[in-house]
């Protein structure tokens, strides 16, 4: 469901600075995070991973859908097409079906059920290393480069700030 669509830019990053000001846990950090992505592109699902590189491992750290994608345990990071374009590249992935997500996500078949078709998956980068990945995913064909760019251009710095501050909260 929408959480911010309605509030413009301004008034998305407003919110984000003020929500992130008073948070005291990293949840609330995410929650901020999550909506101003909503406020710049649509998305039915919206993750955040954290990597630890020396270690190989990723971890969910907040999931707008937290019965289908919880935030629990690590999984060992896989070294495929994915992981060259973000981890290597630092770059953006982006895959707008359900077939191209099905060639890096092997719970594609879940990501699929809850109708989503499209993803992107902005780096997080701090110090020259990738920190954590925010995705959004929506329905197919939902992330045109106009978006990409629009997500790239207006989520970066606040996904650089929400890492942080989370790293900082309880």
């Amino acid at each position: 469901m929408p959480m911010s669509r309605h509030l413009s830019p301004e008034a998305a990053i407003n919110s984000f600075c003020d929500a992130v000001a008073a948070a005291r846990k990293a949840h609330e950090v995410w929650v901020a995070l999550h909506k101003i992505a909503e406020a710049v592109v649509p998305c039915r699902l919206f993750t955040v991973m954290t990597v630890d590189n020396a270690n190989g491992l990723a971890r969910r750290a907040y999931s707008s859908d937290p019965q289908n994608y919880p935030v629990s345990g690590t999984k060992p990071i896989h070294k495929d097409r994915w992981f060259s374009v973000v981890h290597d590249e630092k770059r953006t992935f982006v895959a707008n079906t359900i077939v191209d997500i099905a060639t890096v996500f092997p719970d594609f078949e879940l990501i699929k059920s809850l109708g989503c078709g499209a993803v992107i998956n902005l780096p997080v980068v701090l110090q020259g290393e990738l920190k954590a990945t925010i995705n959004l995913l929506d329905g197919e064909q939902a992330y045109a480069p106009d978006r990409v760019a629009l997500a790239e251009s207006r989520l970066r710095l606040p996904a650089m700030l929400a890492v942080l501050a989370a790293s900082q909260a309880a």
